[in-house]
């Protein structure tokens, strides 16, 4: 079946499941590629390229199953230039609801005289033949030109015209090697709307290789200069440097609202998909990956980390929940600012009226110059550090004696100190935290609930830190407290303190 054309649709191509799994170590079960492409369906993309059924028993069997599984996307099968080739194809896609052939040959004089020691004008038969066979059994035919990048532009143009004669759809012109400046490729793209007589009859198709980094570049500068179809992979994967990044290329479109091109893609699922390839495929998402990379949406300098806290678009151009992800990440390093600290303090629920930020940050410093990185951990221990006042005359404690055993009541005695005021308190209760607890509301005196109370071991161990934290309710609102240390009474009480001076 022929897409219908529309100027300002960008058809959308992956090849995930075929080039993609070129890649060593990447290949994947037939179960596992019929996930992914029900993943792909959901994207929205427009032709799934399912695999190359010659190559092997288990590709054949790939595209018969997914060809089964997907109802939506045409499915594509690849094919040299060759019957064989096509009759292989033709069998796995016979339950296919909307068929593909995906066949081509090598375009350019390098191609044609060291891979296939030929001429131009047998290739150019040869092509033909191709196109005029596999259209015999299906209808939707794709021609590559094979390193259309470095291929002389009449000869390419007159091989395009000739397979659009003999029945292509659309017609493929693959920078193969990742050879081409953007400049050149779309340079190229737009000769071909110009000198290819017969070009509005099918569908022009970029597939760009990112051995030079240029892969969603030459890909761009192919659809400014009139091609319509986008050939790609999530997360970039595929042979050598990678395919052109399916997220980048939709996203460009999407953020780029002047060019007035729309993809069908929907862009939430990006984050989903991208983390679904990478694990299936065990090919790691670099960190800085456009779009979908861990750091894409994080920022940790702290000009960087003011400036987009005052308005996100300082240094925003795409929303992250329009790529599938909850909210942009300020990371605390020791690059961060006061900015970014009372960010994430006013997070955490603390009241920045109510604290000596200028120490915190202080200490938040000295911490950052020994972690690479400050977790929500980190700073709630930062926080509950009773070495210094964290909050401005808020309740700290001096000191905290527990008394338990098997022949009495656990009994606490603790010291807080208030506007330079120490204040003591014994209680007994029917555990050490109870007892303690006890004795800090006999000091601060007001209807105070204990709603919840856990503990957890940081690393583990039983010498390890532990981490408390309670949930109190005061005048019908809750607090959040959080205490740290290896003693889980100490813990328990500083955590108490920190949800009190939150409101106190």
């Amino acid at each position: 079946m022929t897409m219908l054309h529309d100027p300002n649709r960008v058809y959308v191509f992956d090849t995930t499941l075929r080039d993609g799994e070129q890649v060593p170590g990447c290949q994947l079960s037939t179960p596992e590629k019929i996930e992914i492409a029900k993943a792909l369906e959901a994207l929205g993309v427009d032709v799934i390229e399912a695999g190359f059924p010659i190559s092997s028993p288990g590709d054949f069997q790939s595209v018969v199953e997914l060809s089964k599984a997907v109802r939506e996307p045409i499915i594509c099968a690849l094919t040299r230039a060759n019957r064989k080739d096509i009759d292989s194809a033709v069998a796995a896609l016979q339950y296919a609801k909307r068929p593909r052939i995906h066949t081509g040959i090598g375009s350019s004089d390098m191609h044609i005289k060291y891979k296939f020691n030929s001429t131009r004008e047998d290739i150019l038969e040869r092509a033909v033949e191709a196109v005029k066979y596999a259209k015999r059994f299906v209808e939707d035919i794709e021609f590559f030109a094979e390193d259309a990048g470095r291929a002389d532009n009449a000869f390419l143009a007159q091989m395009i015209e000739a397979v659009i004669a003999a029945g292509a759809t659309v017609v493929n012109i693959p920078d193969t090697n990742g050879y081409c400046l953007p400049e050149q490729y779309g340079s190229k793209i737009l000769y071909l709307k110009e000198n290819v007589k017969n070009i509005d009859q099918a569908i022009i198709s970029v597939h760009c290789h990112n051995d030079l980094g240029l892969a969603t570049a030459n890909t761009l500068a192919g659809v400014l200069n009139g091609a319509r179809q986008v050939e790609c992979t999530i997360n970039g994967i595929g042979e050598r440097a990678g395919n052109t990044a399916l997220e980048e290329v939709a996203m460009v479109l999407k953020t780029h609202h002047a060019l007035n091109l729309k993809t069908n893609i929907n862009t939430k699922h990006f984050s989903e998909i991208s983390a679904k390839v990478s694990r299936m495929m065990r090919m790691p998402v670099q960190p800085n990956k456009a779009i979908i990379g861990q750091n894409a949406f994080a920022h940790s300098s702290g000009i960087h980390q003011d400036g987009f806290l005052k308005h996100r678009e300082n240094y925003e151009i795409i929303n992250p929940e329009d790529v599938g992800i909850d909210a942009a990440g300020i990371i605390l390093t020791a690059r961060s600012g006061r900015h970014a600290l009372k960010h994430h303090l006013e997070r955490l629920g603390y009241v920045i009226e109510k604290i000596n930020l200028d120490q915190v940050y202080e200490k938040f410093l000295l911490l950052a110059d020994q972690k690479l990185e400050i977790s929500d951990d980190d700073l709630l221990s930062l926080m509950s550090d009773g070495e210094e006042h964290t909050y401005k005359n808020g309740y700290k404690l001096n000191s905290l004696n527990v008394v338990c055993g098997d022949s009495q009541l656990p009994s606490a005695t603790v010291k807080l100190e208030y506007e330079g005021l120490e204040q003591e308190a014994k209680a007994e209760g029917n555990g050490p935290v109870n007892a303690t607890i006890k004795a800090i509301q006999s000091i601060i005196d007001k209807d105070i609930q204990l709603k919840e109370f856990t503990i957890q071991a940081i690393h583990g161990g039983s010498d390890d830190i532990s981490k408390v934290n309670m949930r109190v309710i005061f005048e019908e609102r809750s607090y959040l407290g959080y205490g740290f240390s290896t003693d889980i009474v100490r813990a328990s009480a500083d955590a108490y303190l920190d949800a009190l001076n939150k409101f106190l």
